[in-house]
């Protein structure tokens, strides 16, 4: 088979794991469109927020069809998060053929791993940092204001605190990666703990409110899953090592 063929067969599966990867993730956008409800999904993820904002208090939205199409991007997230792990397993099918034995024992575990720790720093922003956040927010606010929050805000909001913990508990992936593929060495990496710790409170001051307990909350996870990276990437070295022997010739 020519190079072109080659490439356009590659083309054609990339197109067919796009297609299926899609259709699954519709499926799930109209079964939840169709129960519980894009309202009932954005009523939940606004939980958090409503706990901490006085009874009786109530969201606005500002534009005319802000109250549909943000309850449909709410739930277009939410069926994205349960078809994720579909979707990474297309992406993994497509790449496998590629690779190495090893690699291919790597990577399966990587993709399991950063997987579920998405989901855990989603669900640590959503059960613990927004309820201390938004407590935190409305004690300090002035009490001769009265909070009216807009929904669209709050989803743009909440897309981006997700998105800070869920990347930030991929810590211990990203440092496994980067030792396993001869980037930067284990002892390298310890010796950057310093600069990680300070970076981490730079990265958590940007990407959160400017308060100091949603820094603190993104910023000491990020730096004890930096050490727990560290103490996984060891036995991953260990285990590369004894791949290179295995395969090194006899007598040498």
């Amino acid at each position: 088979m020519s190079t072109q063929d080659t490439f356009v067969s590659h083309l054609i599966e990339l197109r067919s794991r796009l297609v299926r990867a899609l259709g699954v993730f519709a499926v799930i956008f109209v079964g939840l469109f169709a129960w519980p409800g894009g309202g009932a999904i954005y009523d939940l993820l606004a939980l958090p927020l409503m706990n901490a904002l006085p009874d009786g208090t109530r969201m606005i939205a500002t534009g005319v069809i802000t109250p549909f199409m943000v309850p449909m991007k709410v739930t277009a997230l939410v069926a994205f998060m349960i078809a994720l792990p579909y979707v990474l397993y297309q992406a993994w099918a497509f790449v496998a053929p590629g690779l190495y034995e090893h690699e291919k024992r790597l990577a399966v575990p990587l993709v399991f791993a950063s997987t579920a720790l998405f989901y855990l720093g989603v669900a640590f922003c959503y059960f613990f940092v927004f309820g201390s956040v938004f407590s935190f927010i409305h004690d300090f606010a002035p009490k001769s204001i009265t909070p009216a929050p807009d929904i669209e805000a709050y989803f743009g909001f909440v897309i981006t605190m997700f998105l800070a913990f869920g990347v930030t508990f991929e810590m211990p992936v990203a440092v496994i990666i980067l030792v396993r593929s001869g980037v930067v060495r284990l002892e390298k990496l310890r010796e950057w703990r310093p600069y990680v710790i300070v970076g981490a409170f730079v990265i958590a001051a940007v990407v959160t409110p400017p308060d100091v307990l949603s820094q603190f909350m993104l910023a000491v996870p990020m730096c004890l899953l930096y050490e727990v990276g560290l103490f996984l990437a060891r036995f991953v070295g260990q285990g590369a090592e004894a791949a290179a022997e295995d395969k090194a010739p006899a007598g040498s």
